[in-house]
């Protein structure tokens, strides 16, 4: 083959790597930091260079059939030591496989009005490929890395299509020749069709998965809500017992005193009224810790569980009366954060160990930065940065925070450290 007939193959297949291998890297849920996008980098540049050896060193053809042990096979490799996942890694590779199908139709489809031109198809493939690379990033790498969180079993049904796909291909095209007479668009039609179908269905799955997400937060957020509702009532329900005691207490008080000041006993009356009226009305005293009415009646509510639980609780809030976000969703954050570090601190009061709570918040520039740290026992597993538990019921309320910071377009972190677990959220 001529120089000038090598060159648009030897480019095609440089923009196809570079397209599988982001796009399989976007499929998947992985927290990317700067060392392992120099990493992924690294492993493109690697992967281009091994298929140039076996390209130019045996033959094209060859080149071909190794394929997937040169590329595909070290790609999964990488992506499952990057993600922690081994299903999802393959399911991306071979979707981002089928991907290429859209850029090969789309290249077709334009050669049609331009048979006479031989190059016009590896041409167009090349012009299709950034922008598609782009367009799939953008609309399906969200949805494919939503769907990387169902079972292991849910991952290998959706799974299925792909690897027939590619199966297929590589044995009507690359390893046998039984294709190889028919028109070419004849030949990627039915294929073009089965990879539109799945991506559909992709995009389908993801929006239903997002439903049930949502209906989800917003069930916790009003089971919430009426918890908090109900703590409310119980405590005008004991505000009202109060009243209703110190004003039947009221007359025997004011006789008492009136019998002292009568006596010249004023400072048995001083005492009197600091003993037993003051620390009374200080025992029924609403704490304001900020501006906030909302977060006021939260931090008092756990407060009160609290001190109860035996875990120290301590605030330092400058929330003022009109935050940046909604009251509903502070009251859902605090609620969501302070639960989660309660039933940490009571596990380790359990155990035997120090047991605290400690919320602190401020504005600034039209944002809200929150901190709770809590006590914590060693146990706590962090996936992406990310708490998880096996415990059935839980997790709702870190994924309702997460969803109110992406909802603000604000930041959430957690860490666990020397015994202590730190949320912090800006929003």
């Amino acid at each position: 083959m001529t120089a000038p007939g090598i060159l648009p193959e030897v480019l095609d297949g440089a923009a196809v790597g570079i397209f599988g291998i982001l796009l399989s890297a976007a499929f998947c849920p992985i927290r990317w930091t700067g060392k392992k996008r120099w990493a992924l980098a690294g492993c493109t540049a690697g992967l281009l260079a091994l298929q140039g050896i076996f390209y130019f060193g045996t033959s094209p053809t060859a080149a071909q059939y190794l394929y997937p042990l040169i590329t595909h096979l070290p790609l999964y490799v990488v992506l499952v030591l990057f993600s922690g996942q081994k299903v999802w890694p393959l399911v991306a590779v071979l979707t981002a496989y089928l991907c290429c199908q859209v850029r090969r139709w789309a290249a077709l489809a334009v050669a049609l009005f331009f048979p006479q031109h031989p190059l016009v198809q590896p041409v167009a493939e090349l012009l299709f490929t950034l922008p598609l690379l782009l367009l799939f990033i953008r609309f399906l790498a969200p949805s494919m890395r939503q769907l990387s969180r169902y079972p292991a079993s849910v991952q290998c049904q959706f799974g299925i299509v792909p690897l027939v796909g590619y199966l297929f291909d590589y044995i009507t095209r690359v390893y046998t020749s039984l294709l190889s007479g028919a028109n070419p668009a004849a030949v990627e039609f039915m294929f073009f069709v089965c990879c539109a179908a799945f991506l559909c269905s992709i995009l389908r799955a993801s929006r239903v998965e997002r439903q049930r997400i949502q209906m989800e937060q917003l069930q916790t957020s009003l089971n919430l809500q009426v918890t908090q509702a109900m703590r409310e009532i119980e405590a005008l329900r004991l505000s009202q017992q109060r009243a209703s005691t110190y004003r039947h207490d009221l007359r025997h008080h004011m006789q008492f005193l009136a019998g002292c000041i009568e006596n010249g006993r004023t400072e048995q009356a001083l005492g009197y009224i600091r003993s037993v009226c003051c620390s009374e009305i200080e025992a029924g005293k609403v704490t304001v810790y900020c501006e906030n009415e909302a977060a006021n009646l939260i931090f008092s509510a756990f407060a009160d569980r609290a001190a109860k639980a035996g875990v120290q609780f301590t605030v330092q809030a400058g929330i003022s009366q009109k935050p940046a976000v909604s009251e509903s969703d502070l009251c859902v954050l605090l609620s969501n954060a302070l639960e989660n570090a309660l039933h940490a601190a009571v596990r380790c009061r359990e155990a035997g160990h120090e047991a605290f709570i400690e919320t602190s918040g401020h504005e600034k520039g039209h944002k809200l930065f929150l901190q709770i740290t809590n006590s914590c026992l060693p146990d706590v597993q962090l996936r992406d940065g990310i708490p998880v538990t096996d415990q059935p019921g839980h997790g709702l309320g870190v994924r309702s925070i997460c969803a109110i910071s992406e909802r603000y377009g604000g930041l959430t972190s957690f860490a666990a450290k020397d015994g202590q677990f730190t949320l912090r959220v800006m929003l």
